[in-house]
């Protein structure tokens, strides 16, 4: 009998010892899964945190500063307006200066890194998978001649005036310079030209190594290398088909400048008031704590009476 007795206050004892472990290893897990809910708290607050700043510098996602070499050893930045819009998903990297208004559609690609400076005035637009860029302009600290053009006492290596529309995988390459209100085509090319003012460059042209006169049109198709071919372009009368043209594409992107801009500022004031919601929701109320301190006596509670009751079982 006093056997049996050992042997039941025995088993007692190991239950009542295993009954304490599973409170205490329960306990663990309860607070090691409460910080895991902490942790992943400011993991998404940090994220938000992260996409507001984003949402804010709409032109910081598109931009970012060249690296040095030997023919540029200084890194420089892009810079723009801040009416301008610049898409999340085009490029724009080095010297580059981009003026009021300016739109630049996503995957367009803008290169001051080798040739610079580039410049872009005001009301301009860069469509959707353009190219522009430039050969390089320095070499062992010192210009290369016949790489850059003089546009008010200023070299650059591509210069596009005011009110232009560069349209759809166009290629703008320098030495170029580009005057006021002109239309480059879809899929044109300009290389080691300059375009006057209010001229058309109509889709798939190309333009190498002339001066075409103001208010004149390359026609659709057309390779222009030769400066007498370049002379006998024809100029733009009232009938012209691409005539005001450039006027109408101007328009519509100074809105697309102006909705993606205000587009975006909305956004990012959404991200804010989310992030700030976000933080007052991660922050236990009263109530919370209460409860989780009550839960904590009770816990506590608990493995106190398992523990007495493995003893007196002992």
């Amino acid at each position: 009998m006093s056997a049996v007795k050992m042997a039941a206050g025995g088993i007692g004892a190991f239950l009542g010892s295993a009954l304490l472990g599973v409170v205490l290893v329960t306990g663990q897990e309860v607070k090691r899964g409460g910080t895991d809910l902490v942790s992943l708290g400011l993991t998404v607050d940090s994220l938000r945190e992260q996409l507001a700043r984003k949402s804010i510098d709409r032109a910081q996602a598109a931009t970012r500063p060249s690296v040095s070499t030997e023919f540029n050893p200084a890194a420089l930045k892009p810079s723009a307006d801040p009416t301008a819009f610049l898409d999340p998903l085009a490029s724009v990297i080095g010297d580059v200066k981009i003026g009021k208004q300016v739109y630049v559609a996503p995957f367009a690609s803008i290169r001051g890194d080798e040739g610079h400076p580039i410049f872009i005035g005001e009301g301009t637009n860069i469509q959707d998978g353009v190219v522009i860029h430039a050969l390089e302009t320095m070499h062992e600290g010192k210009p290369i001649p016949n790489r850059t053009f003089d546009v008010g006492g200023k070299a650059f290596a591509v210069h596009i005036g005011n009110y232009v529309s560069i349209a759809h995988q166009a290629l703008v390459h320098g030495p170029a310079r580009i005057g006021d209100s002109v239309f480059v085509g879809m899929q044109a090319m300009v290389f080691k030209s300059i375009i006057g003012a209010g001229s058309v460059v109509e889709p798939g042209a190309k333009v190498i190594g002339v001066t075409v006169a103001p208010g004149h049109y390359v026609p659709a198709g057309t390779t222009v290398v030769d400066q007498s071919m370049a002379d006998k372009l024809p100029a733009i009368a009232e009938g012209y088909g691409y005539k005001g043209l450039n006027d109408a594409v101007v328009r519509v992107n100074e809105a697309f400048a102006a909705g993606y801009a205000k587009a975006a500022e909305a956004k990012a004031e959404e991200a804010k008031k989310a992030q700030t919601k976000g933080n007052l929701d991660s922050k236990p109320g009263k109530e919370d704590k209460e409860k989780a301190g009550g839960e904590k006596v009770k816990s506590g509670k608990a493995a106190e009476e398992s523990k007495s009751k493995a003893k007196k079982s002992a």
